[in-house]
């Protein structure tokens, strides 16, 4: 299981962004996003439509206290950074623990991250050294975990589908 775990989310100000990170982590590979700061149920239905529409069971969840979702979790926690040691340097690790079964928790930051974050990962994780955006990094370290075979995921269960054109859009209802 791959979960993701958005911090600080703030209603006014980060609704798209905090959906996009939801949008990112369910056509990536993860499987649940977790979220904290401001409950907002405009990020939980977004979210919610596109896995109906698109296929899967992907969902957004509000949790009170992103600290009792980190502390309680069950295998990895990655957080991701730009402070961290370079993806290069730790992927290969990473990827061998989720081939043997074990549950990773990818945390992605919001407003000012808690320094609590940074003792309770199991890894701090730079994706680049320079300021980015969370959904960005998100997309990036999927990619590298699942070594871009993500990119070919399909949902059986999806009412709509992109059919691949050169030119133009043509969606599939199923």
């Amino acid at each position: 299981m791959i979960a993701v775990l958005r911090l600080g989310h703030r209603v006014e100000r980060d609704k798209r962004l905090t959906s996009h990170v939801g949008l990112v982590a369910r056509a990536f590979g993860a499987d649940i996003m977790y979220y904290s700061g401001d409950r907002d149920a405009t990020v939980e239905q977004t979210v919610l439509e596109v896995s109906r529409s698109w296929g899967g069971s992907f969902k957004a969840e509000y949790v009170g206290s992103w600290r009792t979702i980190v502390k309680r979790w069950e295998g990895l926690k990655i957080h991701l950074t730009m402070y961290g040691i370079p993806l290069k340097q730790a992927v290969e690790e990473i990827r061998a623990h989720h081939k043997k079964g074990e549950n990773l928790l990818v945390i992605v930051g919001g407003e000012k991250v808690d320094a609590e974050v940074f003792r309770l990962a199991d890894y701090n994780l730079s994706i680049t050294s320079q300021p980015h955006s969370e959904a960005a990094a998100l997309a990036v370290f999927l990619d590298w975990l699942f070594e871009g075979e993500e990119l070919d995921r399909a949902f059986s269960d999806a009412r709509l589908q992109v059919e691949p054109m050169a030119r133009g859009k043509k969606l599939v209802r199923h």
